[in-house]
């Protein structure tokens, strides 16, 4: 590039001066609006959809639904002006007709709707999960693989929070059953094994009385029993007894974890055995002769006396 070059691109530069930097602070301008928008926004909708204590249909977790759901179309908008906005100046800045441009880009655009034709089934997908309320954010559900509580619901994805802490976003196109474990009463079931030695009445009758009195001091997550059923299956070493509840969504496992916990302090104090499992070893000796004896751990060990 010789010197007679570099002065007509610098005189172009300084020409043009003005026109950059008002194109470059009306893009900043823009920038600045748009984040002030989504923030001020969202102070509207966490306002407007603040879960309250009536009972309505909207309850709280439908609020926390349609909250998350208001957000996420608000950044969509404000995305789509800033980006029309920024296209807008920089044809006005390079001297393109905008229509021609747009045109051309609605053109490029059907191209690019054959290729993105699992976004547009995200988005469908969503529109179909939120309007059938299939689910809402607090909820626990399981879907494919994943397991976790919702804790935002999109137009495109969902995310899932799991017991481990693990964060799982699901394009809602991917969603294609659901099981909702947190909508009307769930069961708990625990099934324990007894010894074939003992009384099956008598360990019926305590277990029975470890229910009645969990029943009494969880009542307010226990919706009906828990009902001891009898026996349900004979197993290697054991008998196996049922129990079940209903409890209120998300409460079955502590239920569960209670029950077995009864059951065990409460065959401990009546003397009831738990079967487990038992291996016997037999060692000869030189005389031909064999000694029996049990080891701490269930082991029974037969060896030379």
């Amino acid at each position: 590039m010789n010197l007679e070059s570099l002065s007509v691109l610098t005189e172009k530069a300084i020409a043009y001066r003005d026109e950059m930097l008002k194109f470059a602070g009306t893009i900043i301008g823009i920038f600045i609006l748009a984040f002030v928008l989504i923030k001020v926004g969202d102070i509207i909708i966490s306002r407007i959809l603040k879960p309250r204590d009536q009972k309505f249909y909207f309850d709280e977790r439908r609020v926390l639904t349609l909250r998350t759901l208001a957000r996420s179309i608000l950044r969509y908008v404000v995305y789509f002006m800033v980006g029309f906005t920024v296209l807008g100046q920089i044809a006005e800045l390079t001297g393109t007709d905008l229509k021609g441009f747009l045109a051309g880009a609605g053109i490029l655009g059907v191209a690019l709707g054959f290729g993105a034709q699992s976004l547009v089934r995200d988005v469908i997908t969503g529109f179909f999960i939120l309007l059938e309320n299939q689910y809402a954010v607090g909820e626990y559900i399981t879907t494919g693989g994943f397991s976790g509580v919702v804790e935002e619901i999109e137009l495109r994805v969902t995310k899932l929070r799991d017991w481990g802490g693990e964060y799982h976003i699901i394009p809602n196109g991917q969603i294609t059953a659901v099981t909702n474990l947190s909508r009307g009463s769930m069961r708990a079931l625990v099934e324990i094994g007894i010894a074939y030695e003992e009384d099956i009445d008598r360990a019926l009758e305590v277990m029975k009385k470890a229910a009645a009195d969990l029943a009494g001091e969880l009542g307010d997550i226990i919706v009906e029993g828990p009902d001891v059923l009898g026996v349900v299956a004979f197993g290697p070493s054991e008998v196996v007894v049922r129990t079940v509840a209903q409890t209120k969504p998300m409460e079955q496992w502590r239920v569960e974890r209670e029950l077995r916990k009864r059951f065990k302090e409460a065959f401990d104090r009546e003397g009831i055995e738990i079967p487990y499992p038992r291996q016997v070893i037999i060692a000869k000796g030189d005389d031909g002769k064999q000694s029996a004896g049990r080891s701490g751990n269930g082991v029974e060990v037969y060896g030379d006396r």
